[in-house]
């Protein structure tokens, strides 16, 4: 049985995930974090896994994770979204779903769950799960490019799909091996850093010859992922447009009492509300195992990213003149809005997943 809304323990990781992000992750914190060379706070990241087990938490017991499920590692997604907290989460969760439909890759998954950062070089980050990979492997090497790979320069674990004689496979690479070149590639939000990956002739481990299920759960996972940094996001659009409305005056009285904004504000609402009804039950449609699973997450995942950019976009619009200014976070809303929308497939390359 699907658990339709979030249970107490969930509302309780909530509630500590949030606590210690709005003390560690505030608006200065995440501009800070922002600055650092990794792209986001590695002390922060530390407490995260050492405190609420992020990484560990959909990791089986035997290869040193949590035991739970993606549905707790969606809680704690929702509230780095809701933050615009930079985090390696999102690549890290990727990766160990990767190794967790490969079979195994106990020392490797032990490393995530403890804090390692993971991540995923392939095509489908922006897009579809059978997007063809321009990376080829052969005696025992890997060879071609591929961008844009969440967190790929400083990533400690490397997984990389690649054309093979027999299809595609999954490898694993030494991120400091001869032939690799990580660069970092700059993006339209500053709060998730990609880079992109040269492998000249780069030795890897195999981990599945026969990769392109592993990668359809995994891409599969990763949409879901996002669907709850979308959430989150959201969320933060819509407290901080209520807010300012709050406060905001025009002819004696707080803009917020208008009628006209009122309505807008609560189609924001029911937006929002919405899209987490959607993510949640994709999510638990997924840990159920329940056969529309993929249906309901390319639905989830097309209703989120727009919703996302309806709030983002009348977040900016509420705020004015002063939402444009760097000073100020509407511009950070935004900006991870539009970053998440191109992750794992655009809304309308989901709705058409629905038709095919």
């Amino acid at each position: 049985m699907t658990d339709l809304v979030p249970t107490r323990e969930h509302t309780e990781l909530a509630s500590a995930v949030r606590n210690l992000l709005d003390r560690r992750s505030d608006s200065r914190s995440v501009r800070r974090a922002i600055e650092q060379p990794t792209g986001f706070d590695t002390d922060l990241w530390s407490t995260l896994c050492d405190q609420i087990g992020a990484a560990a938490l959909a990791i089986p017991e035997e290869h040193g994770g949590a035991g739970f499920t993606l549905a707790e590692t969606y809680v704690v997604l929702e509230e780095l979204g809701r933050a615009l907290t930079p985090s390696p989460l999102l690549p890290s969760v990727v990766t160990s779903a990767a190794l967790v439909s490969a079979g195994g890759q106990g020392p490797l998954l032990e490393r995530i769950a403890g804090g390692a950062i993971a991540t995923l070089a392939w095509s489908g980050v922006t897009g579809p799960a059978d997007t063809a990979a321009e990376v080829t492997w052969s005696d025992g090497a890997l060879h071609g490019s591929v961008s844009p790979v969440l967190c790929g320069d400083v990533a400690e674990i490397l997984l990389v799909p690649a054309h093979h004689d027999g299809g595609i496979g999954l490898f694993s690479v030494d991120p400091t091996a001869a032939g690799l070149t990580r660069t970092r590639v700059a993006g339209l939000d500053p709060t998730i850093s990609f880079a992109g990956l040269t492998l000249d002739g780069v030795p890897a481990e195999v981990i599945e010859l026969d990769a392109a299920n592993v990668l359809a759960t995994t891409h599969l996972v990763g949409t879901l992922s996002t669907t709850a940094l979308q959430v989150g996001c959201a969320q933060r659009g819509l407290d901080m447009t209520v807010d300012y409305t709050k406060q905001r005056e025009q002819f004696g009285r707080p803009i917020g009492s208008f009628q006209a904004l009122k309505h807008r504000m609560a189609d924001l609402l029911v937006g929002v509300q919405m899209s987490r009804a959607g993510a949640w039950a994709a999510v638990q449609a997924h840990v159920h195992g329940a056969p529309n699973a993929d249906r309901l997450a390319a639905a989830a995942a097309s209703y989120c990213g727009e919703s996302a950019m309806a709030v983002a976009a009348e977040t900016i619009q509420l705020h004015g003149g002063i939402a444009i200014t760097w000073e100020h976070d509407a511009h950070l809303v935004l900006k991870r809005a539009q970053a998440l929308n191109q992750l794992f497939g655009l809304p309308h390359q989901q709705r058409a997943a629905l038709i095919f």
